[in-house]
């Protein structure tokens, strides 16, 4: 399925749908955000970094968060572990310059080191690598829109992927098709009846780049 048709997504603020660059330029003057920014009543006022988050392999799994200037760069992979990545415990780091770039200590606040157009790469496991590109798109002043130091402002909609065997919506992945036929999305009848002997049940497809790697199955929701 081409890009274009699956990096859509939806503002948690006011509900419109949208690509993963006009998303960016909404929530800059979405009116819905702007109440919310103004009603805030969540401690006392300070700087929140707007990052565009997507997958550094071909963008089409993406997020829009605002985050605390205050918050550390630990708070902010503990957070994409847990809506995108987590599976075993494995290494993580952020980067300037790319992947094999400099690396920055996961104590540093996401103020000191994220202005507008400043790119990190993070990366979970280094053997089964997930990239992720972390762009700082604009700032505000004010209090937080939750009590949380993170707050999800828009993601992409689950991509709509083809069972392989009917056509009908999968929600399955079967390992053995991935790796010999480059294929194996599958409906919830064809995964139960479907020759699986090499790599065990076909595993849940969740809305996260990670499907697929090392295991993954999710739960790939907003912690909070």
């Amino acid at each position: 399925m081409a890009a274009s048709e699956r990096s859509r997504g939806v503002c948690t603020y006011c509900g419109r749908e949208m690509t993963r660059g006009g998303m960016t330029r909404h929530l800059a003057g979405c009116a819905a955000r702007l109440q919310a920014a103004a009603d805030a009543k969540a401690g006392t006022a300070g700087t929140h970094v707007h990052l565009q988050v997507r997958d550094g392999f071909d963008g089409d799994y993406w997020l829009n968060l605002e985050v605390d200037a205050e918050a550390t760069l630990k708070q902010l992979d503990g957070y994409l572990r847990a809506i995108w990545l987590e599976c075993c415990g494995h290494l993580s780091q952020f980067s300037a310059g790319g992947w094999r770039g400099r690396t920055i200590g996961m104590a540093r606040k996401v103020g000191a080191v994220f202005h507008p157009g400043v790119e990190l790469t993070h990366i979970y496991d280094f053997g089964t690598e997930s990239v992720t590109l972390l762009k700082a798109v604009d700032v505000r002043q004010g209090k937080r829109t939750t009590r949380h130091p993170i707050a999800l402002m828009a993601r992409n909609a689950a991509p709509v992927l083809e069972c392989q065997e009917c056509g009908a919506r999968a929600t399955r992945l079967c390992m053995q098709c991935v790796y010999d036929e480059r294929r194996g999305t599958l409906c919830d009848p064809h995964a139960a009846t479907h020759p699986h002997d090499d790599y065990g049940e076909p595993m849940a497809l969740v809305n996260s780049p990670r499907v697929g790697m090392c295991g993954y199955e999710g739960p790939a929701e907003p912690p909070y």
